[in-house]
């Protein structure tokens, strides 16, 4: 096959941002995707579209989303996230074990990516309904997530694509790349089969963006421990580790945390894969809201730690350490109002009842007379004299339980009730391949490997036991621009 200045492996948003950036430089670029058309673009497509980046006030903002209209501006209050915050919530999160110089390039150069998206013709929107409540006719958002991609994952997926063919990118679909080329000094291209047929295609650089190893089940439970084969997997079929493993195999340096996993609640009866119908819809993220219990009829985690953004990468994996691998989530009629999108699809797994009796014999695996004790000690519990708001760190806690509730805390008082089953939904694997500051992987020896780059969840170092809220799609668009520039940079010199 005809031989290109760049190839990208992988089809989502760092594989695109990838390309164009090495587009931009003047390189000829194709873009392999593993995955056939109609279920292209990696985990990016199973989004829902937040991306986390700094931003100063609303004047950054609307270099972002021009589109933000006056009255938005009057009846919002978007607030900062600063740099600063941003570090704080990396480090916190990581319990201070991100790599900090990747961790710097992605904070840094978060703004200015976003600017560069919109540049191209990605757009944004306000996330309201999922990161900001009306509290008195306005609103205010939190947890410094505040803009999605316009439709979703899907529709990120789609701008890139379409932007990409704009500009003559060569896309080919179905095309599994399954070896690195190379003639013991530098990447020379790749080997790939496509229609049944095994095919080279040479190239002066080669970006790997094809994702981590979570939709392979042996290495699952290889690397994140026993039970982990049991878990659905949010997003793609396809990220089954290959570009992990084909850098391996000339020599790069493994790097992160390689038992550690982004794993939300998930729907109990989701598909093995995502499904693109639903999309997001499996998720049930607004736990903070009421309480969380299991098999045994037991609270098991602090449901208002923190906002949802912070904590929700990592009770998944809890969930999943439950007798029987899930957990019922619910809640009483003051805050059903509140909750997400997801909890109203039709794909769910939900009973409801109009008192607390009923309910307790509709928890299926669940202990009905524990499960009663454990709602009235908790009930006794709540320091109810503290304002409820659920656009704050409220303070709203319980008083002397063994598992506290730190904010959002609300007796479960009033019917109809609701209840969730959820199980273990993994996003993404932590452990992946070391690159340097211009996205260049690294062999074991710490030494560049030539004509070599990665970006989004194949690259190992930035997250580890937990992981901010929209930090991936930013991650990927940051070190995909990064790779992308590095790799033409690399093909004009050759």
């Amino acid at each position: 096959m005809p031989g290109f200045d760049v190839v990208v492996v992988g089809g989502g948003n760092a594989a695109f941002c990838a390309a164009l950036a090495a587009e931009e430089q003047g390189a000829k670029v194709a873009v392999l995707e593993r995955a056939p058309e109609e279920e292209s673009g990696g985990n990016s497509r199973f989004t829902a579209g937040a991306i986390r980046f700094a931003y100063r006030g609303v004047e950054d903002l609307r270099e972002v989303m021009p589109d933000l209209t006056e009255e938005e501006i009057e009846r919002t209050d978007f607030g900062t996230y600063t740099e600063d915050q941003f570090f704080d919530d990396m480090f916190r999160v990581t319990r201070y074990r991100t790599d900090p110089v990747l961790c710097e390039l992605l904070v840094r150069r978060s703004f200015e990516t976003m600017k560069w998206l919109r540049g191209k013709g990605v757009r944004f929107q306000p996330i309201y309904g999922r990161q900001a409540f009306n509290v008195d006719g306005r609103f205010k958002f939190w947890g410094g997530l505040t803009v999605e991609a316009w439709g979703g994952g899907p529709g990120l997926v789609d701008t890139e694509t379409e932007i990409a063919r704009s500009k003559g990118i060569d896309i080919r679909y179905g095309c599994r790349v399954l070896e690195l080329l190379h003639d013991g000094g530098r990447v020379t291209g790749v080997r790939a089969k496509q229609a049944g047929r095994i095919v080279e295609i040479a190239a002066k650089a080669v970006v790997l963006a094809s994702g981590g190893f979570e939709s392979d089940p042996e290495l699952r439970a290889r690397y994140l421990g026993p039970g982990w084969e049991l878990a659905r997997v949010r997003g793609t079929r396809f990220n089954t580790g290959d570009g992990i493993a084909m850098a391996r195999a000339i020599g790069a340096a493994a790097y992160g945390n390689w038992s550690g996993c982004h794993a939300v609640g998930w729907d109990f009866n989701a598909p093995e894969f995502g499904d693109l119908a639903v999309g997001d819809g499996f998720q049930k993220h607004s736990y903070p809201f009421g309480i969380m219990v299991n098999a045994n009829g037991r609270r098991f985690v602090d449901e208002g730690a923190d906002f949802r953004n912070y904590t929700y990468a990592k009770y998944g994996r809890v969930i999943l350490e439950q007798p029987g691998n899930f957990a019922w989530q619910i809640f009483d009629a003051k805050v059903t109002h509140l909750l997400r999108d997801e909890y109203r699809i039709k794909q769910v797994t939900r009973v409801v009842a109009d008192t607390l009796e009923e309910l307790a014999d509709k928890l299926e695996g669940v202990d009905a007379a524990a499960f009663l004790e454990e709602v009235a000690v908790y009930n006794a519990a709540v320091c109810t004299e503290i304002p409820f708001n659920p656009n704050v760190k409220d303070g709203r806690a319980t008083r002397g339980l063994a598992v506290p509730k730190s904010n959002w805390a609300n007796t479960l008082d009033q019917g109809p009730f609701q209840a969730f089953q959820v199980g273990c939904g993994i996003t993404f694997t932590f452990g992946g391949l070391r690159i340097n500051e211009d996205a260049q992987v690294l062999d074991v020896d710490l030494a560049p490997i030539g004509g070599l780059f990665a970006a989004g969840e194949i690259v190992g170092g930035l997250f580890y036991f937990n992981y901010p809220g929209g930090t991936g799609l930013m991650s990927g668009a940051v070190f995909g621009r990064i790779a992308g520039t590095s790799a033409a940079r690399t093909a004009r010199a050759a």
